[in-house]
């Protein structure tokens, strides 16, 4: 003989399943796009920079919200939303690449907020495909690979990847052991990449080694080369949406013509990373926005002692010390923005922003999962997510410790790099 249970459906009324209806805990909505710009320093951008924006925001509310959480979970990466930034052009971070529309600096920093805002790794598709891989080539190629790879790059029809960091030199590849040995007609590839998004899924990779002349040189590898392999790096608790890869080369050959010219020493891909950092930064703020803003709209929805959150003082004063740690961050993103418009930005200014940025994204995710209580290490309230996101973006780029080093050193005057 059987029995049969009442369903354990929430009803919403609290009377055909048997709830009360003060057990049946609502559906908080938490993703509204709230436009936070305290300081109004967002509200003067000009009316281009704006377009991009209005663009990314779009697709993060249309096309990236809907779906992020399920491959976040799953660890799947959303090839698709690559492709769709492309047709979007939202894959430039600023770069000049000819045949598309002018894209500042400030286009390129909202663009990287807003995507951010969205999801941390749909952000570091930009940040791998446009930042890294598509600068190195503009900033580096000859005339023919520009025009072989820029468009297809920008575009998001074919994939790239950035090669530098390696199983043992992470903060220091400048000591890097990845060698590229003259032979006829090219070079032999040899030695190992680890953390490389976008190196396994089949494109091109842009392979930083040293060469018999001891310098750090640049060489466009195409993932389906002999000799090259690579795998997925599993285990990930941040950037699940992405794919990063531990890259193997054996006597990977690399024609004449793939070699960068412009890539001569390890300043070369200095200075292609030091254009990314701004980035990060307004990656930062995206992060710190999405955890403010999902705060706020649970603060207003969530009752406790028969009134919202919102009405009790502690949940005011932690809202408003978040809404001032952001300001803060939109202030100083906008004004080095500025800066690199002009042409001025130093490395120790692009460190200074990197540094306070991703470290006061991180007090803000950590304060906004707080005041969501036990809701906040759900999926579905998106903090969890970004405050895991935030971890990575703190590290790639150059660590809080290298960040602190080179400041340090604007400061003193005196290098303190061991």
């Amino acid at each position: 003989m059987t029995t049969s249970s009442p369903s354990l459906a929430p009803t919403g009324t609290g009377d055909p399943a048997g709830f009360p209806s003060g057990t049946v805990e609502p559906e908080y909505v938490l993703t509204e796009a709230l436009g936070t710009d305290p300081a109004s320093i967002l509200a003067g951008v000009s009316d281009e920079d704006r377009r991009y924006w209005d663009r990314a925001r779009n697709f993060v509310q249309d096309e990236v919200l809907p779906v992020i959480d399920g491959y976040w979970e799953r660890g799947e990466y959303p090839l698709h939303l690559l492709r769709r930034l492309g047709e979007l052009d939202l894959l430039r971070d600023g770069i000049t690449v000819e045949g598309f529309a002018p894209m500042s600096s400030m286009a390129a920093g909202l663009v990287n907020m807003e995507i951010s805002r969205g999801d941390g790794s749909v952000a570091t598709m930009i940040a791998v495909q446009g930042g890294l891989a598509l600068r190195s080539v503009a900033e580096c190629g000859s005339a023919a690979q520009q025009e072989r790879w820029l468009p297809a790059i920008a575009k998001g029809t074919e994939y790239a990847a950035f090669a530098l960091t390696e199983p043992t030199h992470g903060s220091d590849s400048v000591a890097l052991e990845t060698t590229a040995t003259r032979t006829e007609g090219g070079f032999l590839l040899n030695g190992e990449k680890k953390w490389i998004g976008n190196g396994s899924v089949g494109g091109v990779s842009v392979v930083w080694a040293r060469g018999d002349d001891g310098q750090v040189h640049g060489y466009l590898v195409p993932q389906d080369s002999p000799g090259y392999t690579a795998r997925k790096i599993e285990g990930k608790l941040a950037l699940r949406a992405i794919w990063q890869a531990h890259i193997r080369l054996e006597d990977v050959f690399v024609p004449e013509e793939n070699v960068l010219p412009g890539a001569r020493t390890f300043k070369d891909t200095a200075r292609v990373l030091l254009a990314t950092r701004l980035g990060v930064a307004w990656s930062a703020v995206g992060h710190a926005t999405a955890c403010y803003e999902t705060a706020v709209q649970y603060a207003r929805q969530r009752k406790q002692f028969g009134r919202p959150l919102a009405a009790s003082q502690i949940v005011q004063e932690r809202l408003a010390r978040m809404l001032s740690e952001l300001a803060t961050m939109q202030l100083m993103v906008v004004q080095m923005t500025r800066l690199d418009e002009a042409g001025t930005l130093t490395p120790e200014q692009a460190s200074l922003v990197k540094y306070t940025c991703t470290r006061t994204a991180r007090g803000i995710a950590s304060n906004a999962r707080d005041l969501l209580g036990g809701n906040g290490i759900l999926l579905e309230n998106r903090v969890a997510r970004h405050l895991a996101d935030i971890e990575a973006i703190h590290t790639y780029e150059g660590t809080e410790t290298m960040q602190a080093l080179i400041i340090g050193r604007g400061i003193t005057g005196t290098s303190a790099f061991a």
